[in-house]
């Protein structure tokens, strides 16, 4: 076991979503399964042994009780979990296909974490023996407490010379609480060492000007290299930035790829044609937890690019927010075999 771990802190969800690609309630039911930027980071960073502890505000009731449970099984830390008044967030996803995007409806105002603030959390216990603190722009973005509450967790971090990973992860439906994402998030990022993001983050979570355009189906590699040198220019305290390229054809297929620079070396990973897309969300959590892995525990930040791009990748081709694919699937995948051919 690794002696790195790998701390992870926001809001956890009830996922609900129906059946298959139907609509909402087409079926009398929901499938139930939980889901949040973070966590989702934790359990893939834990599949691949890299320990893993989520840290996050929860109710006293038997819905977070069943949470915790399902972290624990896949291996991830739950007892810096702190219980707080306040419900359980829910998230609704319809999945898309082909012409059809996919939606989701937030359900979380009141949730445990949207009530938190600073010195709800113990720091000091929460980042006990961590080598590596991951947050994103959604906590920040449910409400001015919970921002507060991010800001003070980064500050906590960087002070104990932890690194520093934050997923811009821009939300618009939910920045309704009075402050513009531009300026809550240019003051967290100040304490950030890797940012992750797309180019709609970088334009609408930090002000930066992308001058990409997302919807043509075709990504211009040059103007990523630029957008994430403007980046690291307007906050020089950041030393890596890694932007997710995604080529959306439709919502069934996208090419996927990443780039990243280190302020000198800008580097581009293989590009992936994922044609027949079964769940999209988490797969940014998912390059996420790759990421972090990779920077960890291999040799170079090429091998780390390539890791996660292609756990990135399988993420997609499963229901859940959840990344379910052990090392040993992603590397296979990193070899060439994207056949698809059963394994016998």
């Amino acid at each position: 076991m690794s002696s790195k771990l790998v701390v992870t802190f926001g809001e956890i969800m009830l996922r609900l979503a129906p059946p298959g690609f139907e609509r909402f309630l087409q079926s009398p039911g929901f499938v139930a399964t939980w889901g949040g930027g973070e966590a989702n980071v934790a359990v893939s960073t834990a599949g691949f042994g890299l320990p893993a502890s989520f840290v996050t505000v929860v109710p006293s009731n038997p819905l977070a009780d069943s949470m915790l449970g399902e972290l624990r099984r896949f291996n991830v830390d739950t007892t810096r979990v702190v219980r707080g008044k306040g419900r359980m967030g829910v998230y609704f996803v319809e999945t898309g296909a082909n012409q059809r995007a996919s939606k989701v409806v937030y359900d979380r105002e009141n949730s445990a974490i949207a009530l938190a603030k600073p010195g709800d959390i113990n720091w000091d216990m929460a980042l006990a023996g961590a080598t590596w603190f991951h947050t994103t722009g959604i906590t920040p973005a449910i409400s001015e407490s919970a921002a507060a509450l991010a800001l003070e967790s980064v500050k906590a971090a960087q002070a104990k010379g932890i690194t520093v990973s934050c997923d811009l992860n821009y939300r618009k439906n939910l920045w309704q609480w009075g402050k513009k994402a531009s300026e809550v998030m240019s003051e967290l990022v100040k304490y950030v060492d890797v940012v992750i993001a797309n180019e709609e983050d970088c334009q609408a979570a930090l002000g930066i000007e992308a001058g990409v355009d997302v919807h043509s189906g075709h990504l211009d590699h040059d103007a990523y290299k630029t957008l994430a040198a403007k980046v690291v220019a307007a906050h020089p305290n950041i030393k890596t930035i890694a932007i997710t390229l995604r080529e959306s054809k439709s919502a069934s297929h996208n090419g996927w790829s990443a780039c990243l620079y280190d302020g000198k070396d800008f580097l581009m990973s293989r590009h992936y044609e994922i044609t027949h897309i079964v769940d999209r969300v988490g797969g940014g959590d998912s390059f996420a937890g790759g990421l972090i892995y990779g920077l960890n525990m291999l040799g170079t930040k090429q091998e780390a690019l390539e890791f996660a791009v292609a756990a990135s990748c399988l993420k997609h081709s499963l229901p859940g927010d959840f990344n379910r694919f052990t090392l040993d699937e992603v590397n296979n995948l990193l070899k060439g075999d994207g056949s698809g051919r059963v394994q016998r």
